[in-house]
């Protein structure tokens, strides 16, 4: 039996400052951060300390997988920290954020006032398919998951994967073979948020969701609880 665990990094800034954009009605985002740069905020932090607590109870990862990007990073090496856990961390940016393109930094009134036309292309080929100008498609980041899962499943090492809401929803539906809409309805009714654990068995060839977005730890800490996604765009468009 193989186990491996997905994470989703503490809140960052960038998911606060998209926030605040959807709820004040700003087109961009105030943030002046590459993606791969932006930071966890305070709560994300104490998030990531209750992730380290949790791994540190609950879950025994022989490796840690991380995405390079900052927000990931940090959550890996707090979690790592306060859990113990001895070891290399490995980064690779197959396991980054997918990219956004054009839309980057733009919130949804954003898109619709500068790329109306995006906005009715991304309804017309759905969530799944559709890709911004020089970003990527649900379906372009499952293609690079395939790669580096190959890697993390070689073995049955229990493994730790430290990533994003898009990634972590990815990889399930990549090793539990699931169909477009199995994953986007799961993702819909099930949201990942910050720090939050989905863990996945292996029993030979075939992998189960043993669970799916869990926060208990968070709120056993008292840290507080957050769902920001990193793509709010796509959920109103």
């Amino acid at each position: 039996m193989g186990t491996i665990w997905l994470a989703r990094h503490g809140e960052s800034a960038g998911n606060v400052a998209s926030a605040v954009a959807e709820r004040e009605g700003d087109e961009v985002l105030a943030l002046d951060l590459r993606d791969a740069d932006t930071p966890l905020t305070d709560v994300g932090r104490t998030q990531a300390e209750a992730l380290g607590d949790w791994l540190a109870e609950s879950a025994h990862p022989a490796r840690v997988w991380c995405s390079p990007y900052r927000r990931a990073r940090d959550t890996a090496e707090i979690a790592c920290a306060r859990a113990r856990i001895e070891g290399r961390i490995r980064f690779d940016e197959r396991l980054r954020d997918r990219e956004l393109g054009v839309l980057d930094l733009l919130s949804s009134r954003g898109v619709l006032a500068r790329h109306p036309e995006e906005a009715a292309r991304r309804v017309r080929l759905g969530k799944f398919w559709y890709r911004p100008p020089g970003g990527e498609s649900w379906a372009d980041v499952a293609l690079r998951l395939r790669s580096v899962l190959q890697e993390i499943t070689r073995d049955d090492e229990p493994t730790l994967i430290v990533a994003h809401d898009v990634v972590v929803s990815l990889v399930v539906y990549v090793l539990c073979g699931m169909s477009e809409n199995e994953i986007l309805t799961l993702a819909r009714e099930r949201r990942v948020g910050n720090a939050s654990v989905t863990t996945l068995v292996r029993e030979g060839d075939r992998w189960s969701i043993e669970g799916f977005a869990e926060t208990d730890h968070i709120r056993q800490s008292e840290a507080p609880i957050t769902t920001h996604s990193e793509d709010p765009h796509t959920d109103v468009l």
